[in-house]
């Protein structure tokens, strides 16, 4: 599930961003409402999904900052990384910058999106990126696969971010445009989430409008 820009937020009556907001409510606070949700959210991204960077600006640096400034606060580098909710890859194209010798993996739920990243991988002339079609509630990865989890700008899905989280590995959940981003979870909530799925909180902050959540997995 890919960003949405603060334009789109502030569609009229300011209806993406109270979709959004209920959306990861559902999420993190009652995840078995989830399955009612998927088919209109995969609907409303596939409908999106071309133009959407350049409708977006997502690629921009100050979009991206909030997990820019994150992966700086994570202790150990990773070798395998994945970006729920990839979008159009822009994330996960980001963290194989910032990383170069990490395997990285990218999924969402929107085959459209998907599509779309898939035409970036070019971008990257090793072969270490890879993007599929998947549901974040139900990860197609094994226990303890990732180093690292990245998702920006959509709602948290506690429980499969910690099964695929190797032990000391980290979460990072970032916002774009901070509490005015549709797909916004309050640290509160992150915090309560990841510790009862064994998950601490490593620091959390704010860079322009942007803000990030970084959580470790215990040992």
């Amino acid at each position: 599930m890919p960003p949405v820009s603060e334009a789109e937020s502030e569609s009229p009556g300011g209806r993406v961003r109270l979709v959004g907001r209920a959306v990861t409510a559902s999420v993190a606070r009652a995840p078995w409402l989830w399955p009612l949700l998927r088919g209109p959210m995969t609907r409303y991204f596939d409908d999106l999904a071309v133009g959407w960077d350049e409708r977006t600006g997502a690629p921009g640096a100050e979009h991206l900052a909030p997990l820019a400034v994150a992966v700086t606060k994570i202790d150990r580098r990773p070798e395998r990384a994945l970006d729920i909710g990839t979008g159009t890859g822009v994330a996960a194209l980001f963290v194989a910058r910032e990383f170069p010798r990490a395997s990285v993996r990218g999924i969402d739920i929107s085959e459209e999106m998907i599509r779309q990243a898939k035409g970036k991988v070019g971008l990257d002339p090793e072969g270490r990126i890879a993007f599929r079609v998947g549901d974040a509630s139900s990860l197609p990865f094994d226990d303890g696969h990732f180093d690292l989890v990245t998702q920006l700008n959509m709602p948290p899905f506690f429980a499969e971010t910690s099964r695929v989280l190797r032990h000391g590995g980290h979460a990072i959940v970032a916002a774009s445009s901070g509490d005015r981003t549709p797909f916004f979870t309050p640290d509160a909530v992150l915090r309560r989430g990841f510790e009862r799925n064994g998950m601490v909180e490593v620091k959390a902050g704010k860079i322009g409008r942007g803000s990030y959540f970084v959580a470790r997995k215990g040992d």
